[in-house]
């Protein structure tokens, strides 16, 4: 097995036996795992995220989430995160289940919640030195008038975990 770390993310290129009993190699990444947050106002209004990704030099609509720390639970991962890219902390949470975005080659694990009774921090807290974000708010029309458009590029954890908060709202 060949092995290849960066940062938090680690490459591994191996000889495998599939179920189907076809044999090749195959790499993965492997992932820490992550939490994302669908944090909702009081008004109603959603907090999310314009932020710079290098990987597609752009920035691109997203909900506040974060890469899990060694031994972090999900949700206390979460909760560092949204006060560190968003400036919020939120008294509720609503478990929205897991998301495996791209399991073709990676095994990534996304924990997804919903943080409500969100109330801003008095003062901000320190992030990542790296990155580069503009906190928004919409009213959730808006939102999924932007997902419907296209018009502002929208990553996939950010799709799913909104689809998944609105079934809740919807049902709760």
């Amino acid at each position: 097995m060949a092995t290849l770390s960066v940062r938090k993310l680690r490459m591994e290129i191996q000889r495998l036996r599939l179920p189907v009993g076809v044999e090749g190699t195959y790499g993965c990444i492997r992932h820490p795992g992550a939490s994302l947050a669908v944090p909702l106002l009081p008004d109603g209004r959603v907090v999310i995220l314009r932020q710079y990704r290098f990987a597609v030099q752009r920035r691109i609509l997203e909900f506040p989430a974060g890469t899990l720390e060694p031994g972090e639970p999900p949700q206390a991962a979460m909760e560092r995160e949204l006060q560190e890219e968003a400036g919020y902390r939120a008294s509720r949470w609503d478990d929205l289940g897991l998301l495996l975005p791209c399991p073709g080659y990676s095994d990534e694990v996304i924990h997804l919640f919903m943080a409500r009774e969100l109330e801003p921090l008095p003062a901000p807290v320190q992030g990542d030195h790296d990155e580069d974000i503009e906190v928004l708010t919409l009213s959730p029309a808006e939102l999924d008038r932007r997902l419907a458009s296209g018009e502002e590029p929208l990553d996939g954890k950010t799709v799913t975990a909104w689809f998944r908060a609105r079934q809740l709202l919807q049902l709760g």
